[in-house]
């Protein structure tokens, strides 16, 4: 099964229709993946923690974890069961990959960079999902690495799938404008080719290698993702850009899919 990097942009996305992103993922099932996985694993830029943390839950509550929006996005529920057993199985791969700590949640649920995009793909809220924490505190290789010990699931049914952002500067978002900043469509192409060149080291080393980086992502936690999404399909994935639009004039919604291939 390959592994897909979400950008979930603004919690709007839950409620937006004007927003591109939000039919692309409704479309997932139809376009992007037929196969309903086993269970998900969502490694999700909304979870910082200084060690690799799984949620181990019976069912996941939804978390509201935004503030300022309409009151009808506060009443929204994704009530998916939770996957205790596939924490376990994340835990014991992260473990037997040099990760030598590993925690447990038991009453953490999902929050918006988990449940926004799967009510859209998977709307019957009915496929065990677990959450993986990131840790700001590392690094881009880091990431990568840990989705190379997870790189197993994918044979076990699991969709992984990173949910973050390609740009994530909140201070220079600017509802009035249509118009992509320069830094902003820098940043993202380069990315797109990078990624597409099959160029992950780059992409591991994106603080020296990539142009406007703290422009782009003033913090890690929305790209972080990423890298365990690129690290769970292989040193020789293929990536596909399977969404591209922008919002706010700085937001990519660029989203991607990484298939691994036979050697």
């Amino acid at each position: 099964m390959d592994s897909f990097f979400i950008s979930h942009g603004s919690p709007t996305l839950s409620i937006d229709d004007s927003l591109p992103a939000r039919h692309f993922l409704k479309s997932w099932k139809e376009k992007v993946m037929e196969k309903r996985p086993t269970s998900i694993l969502v490694i999700s830029a909304h979870w910082e923690t200084q060690e690799p943390t799984v949620n181990v839950v019976p069912r996941n509550d939804t978390i509201h974890d935004f503030y300022g929006f309409p009151k009808s996005m506060y009443k929204l529920k994704y009530p998916a069961p939770g996957a205790p057993e596939l924490a376990k199985r994340v835990k014991e791969l992260l473990m037997a990959s040099n990760f030598k700590c590993v925690n447990e949640d038991k009453k953490r649920g999902l929050d918006h960079g988990s449940w926004v995009p799967l009510m859209l793909m998977y709307p019957e809220a009915d496929i065990p999902v677990c959450q993986l924490s990131v840790q700001t505190n590392r690094d881009g290789t880091y990431h990568y690495n840990m989705g190379k010990a997870l790189a197993p699931l994918r044979e076990e049914g699991v969709l992984i799938f990173g949910s973050g952002s390609a740009t994530h500067n909140l201070r220079a978002i600017d509802r009035s404008n249509e118009t992509v900043v320069p830094w902003a469509y820098e940043f993202d192409n380069w990315l797109k080719e990078a990624l597409l060149d099959g160029r992950y080291e780059d992409v591991n080393q994106y603080e020296e290698k990539a142009p406007h980086v703290k422009k782009a992502h003033p913090w890690p936690e929305h790209f972080y993702p990423l890298h365990v999404a690129m690290g769970a399909a292989g040193e020789e994935a293929k990536a596909k850009l399977i969404h591209h639009s922008w919002s706010c004039g700085t937001l990519s919604y660029a989203s991607y899919q990484f298939t691994t291939t036979s050697p």
